[in-house]
């Protein structure tokens, strides 16, 4: 039978079916080419942003493993580490050159005055939360960098005060955000370096503090008669920006970035060493930084010595915490552990404050000076390293960290003005040392329950 052609509809047909086909294949291969695009596109901003991330932070995307506990790089961070509580610490703690200039001097209400450094310590330790989550997001210079303008800035604006209210914005409000958004990450980036040596390094750090309260108060006493107020804050301000670019430039943090997790760790409060621990050192706080506030006042109204050698108390008190910071943390590394050292310190500040009702003479409140300042330095150089051994996980040392000085800062916001209200109410100091006093043994009764809770009776377990 012959061959036939194909119809012409046929042929027609086929040709649009093979077009179709055809052009389904060009579309299914034009979309796949997208994709694959995409894809790479996507994978390249993904790199590009964990570039940006890691430049922001300087932190590693990797692992790095366990800390280094020593070496060049990690004694470096702890240095610079010092460096941060020298320019917030270090300056709020020698708040007592201003309480007794603004209220000798200026004649404001002693109270209210207290207020100025309890907002500005306040800040210092409760912005912790916000900041130290920043650490672990992997936005350390993000939080470290304002800080160290804002500190710098309120303490500028401060030079130019004149009313209560402006002092309070400036030196209490701005002064201590800037102070707060550098001190908690500060401390818990040097954790992460540390581990068999984290007390001693936080000692270093947490000495800055002592090193700080030497110089402002120096700085004040020998330029106040020769310069004004206005000039010598305006030092101190030049001095904190110039140490501030020191330390940002070198501060490098070491864990990779923990970008998701909650701004508050609630379940920290759930741990019984970890919520008896802060409740502890909350009313230790409460009551300790009174005499750091008003020594100074207490030196010029009831020893009546001049303000010189009232600044020079307040100078020892703190330039002897330089050395009680150093070995009770090194023998706590060593040999006995943090959380067993920080006990008896905080028991024996409590002890020694209620024997500063004693003091009339000069030589007296010399004495009271160099031993409570070497008790409250043993506290305060081990709270900070105790806290981060209760977290396990370091990645989320920021956060808890924060949260434990945001305790603190509560605690400093309200001990000194009460303190000084109870001063004004009674018309002397004796009901405020026994409160302080009182709330320091009543916070150092529940850190031995928080230690009970660790390990039980076990006394000579390292912790």
């Amino acid at each position: 039978m012959p061959k036939r052609d194909h119809d012409p509809l046929e042929k027609s047909l086929s040709l649009d079916v093979h077009s179709k086909d055809d052009s389904d294949n060009e579309q299914d291969d034009t979309q796949a080419q997208i994709e694959k695009t995409t894809s790479r596109i996507s994978t390249k901003h993904k790199h590009t942003l964990t570039k940006i991330i890691t430049a922001r932070s300087n932190a590693t995307t990797i692992d790095p493993g366990p800390p280094p506990d020593g070496g060049v790089k990690a004694w470096i961070q702890a240095l610079m580490g010092h460096l941060v509580v020298f320019n917030t610490w270090g300056l709020i703690s020698s708040f007592g050159v201003f309480q007794t200039h603004y209220t000798s001097t200026l004649g404001m209400n002693p109270s209210a005055v207290s207020w100025i450094g309890s907002i500005q310590m306040a800040g210092h330790f409760f912005l912790g939360m916000l900041s130290g989550r920043a650490l672990d997001a992997g936005l350390f210079r993000w939080v470290m960098v304002p800080g160290v303008v804002l500190a710098a800035l309120g303490m500028f604006v401060t030079s130019l005060c004149g009313e209560y209210w402006q002092f309070l914005l400036a030196q209490g409000v701005l002064t201590g955000v800037g102070c707060g958004l550098q001190f908690t990450p500060a401390m818990s980036l040097v954790t992460t370096y540390f581990h068999r040596n984290r007390s001693l390094a936080v000692a270093i750090v947490a000495s800055g503090s002592a090193t700080g309260g030497l110089v402002y108060p120096t700085l004040a006493r020998q330029l106040l008669p020769r310069i004004g107020l206005a000039w010598t804050i305006r030092t101190m301000a030049f001095i904190m920006l110039g140490v501030g670019a020191c330390y940002t430039a070198l501060l490098r943090p070491r864990l990779p970035p923990r970008k998701s997790g909650p701004l508050l760790e609630v379940a920290a409060f759930r741990e019984p060493a970890y919520a008896l621990y802060c409740a502890g050192i909350f009313f230790v706080a409460w009551g300790s930084y009174f005499a750091f506030y008003y020594i100074g006042a207490y030196g010029v109204e009831v020893v009546h010595v001049d303000y010189g050698t009232s600044v020079n108390v307040l100078m020892i008190m703190n330039g002897v915490g330089l050395l009680g910071r150093l070995v009770p943390s090194y023998f706590a590394d060593r040999c006995f552990g943090a959380y067993n050292v920080l006990i008896p310190f905080s028991i024996f500040s409590g002890v020694v404050l209620f024997f500063w009702a004693l003091v009339r003479t000069p030589g007296g409140l010399y004495g009271f000076a160099v031993v409570y300042g070497l008790a409250s330095a043993g506290y305060q150089g081990l709270f900070p390293s105790t806290l981060s051994s209760l977290t396990k996980d370091m990645r989320k040392v920021g956060v808890r960290n924060g949260m434990g000085f945001a305790v603190v800062g509560f605690s400093n916001l309200t001990g000194p003005p009460i303190a000084g209200a109870i001063v004004q109410r009674s018309g002397g100091y004796l009901a405020a040392q026994m409160w302080g006093a009182t709330m320091i043994l009543v916070g150092s009764s529940i850190l031995v329950f928080g230690r009970i809770s660790i390990t039980g009776k076990k006394w000579r377990v390292k912790v």
